[in-house]
């Protein structure tokens, strides 16, 4: 899962150790999620996009290997 939270955070000139403070978690939780190599929980997923007052599927997004393939299939 990608994400925008670095772009966010810049917007605001928040730190990693600054957002963290807010969310309750470690500067290294926010930076595990900002590379993709952590994904959030749903509830810590909400928390970040409300604290930035934007939609959760404006701050995370899926990329997948395929080009269009659809999620469903008829």
């Amino acid at each position: 899962m990608k994400n925008r939270i670095k772009v966010y955070r810049a917007l605001r000139n928040l730190t990693q150790e600054a957002l963290a403070e807010q969310l309750g978690v470690t500067r290294q939780t926010i930076l595990a999620i900002e590379k993709g190599k952590y994904d959030p929980s749903l509830d810590l997923a909400f928390r970040i996009s409300s604290l930035f007052r934007v939609p959760i599927d404006k701050m995370f997004f899926y990329e997948s290997d395929s080009e269009d393939q659809p999620i469903f299939e008829d």
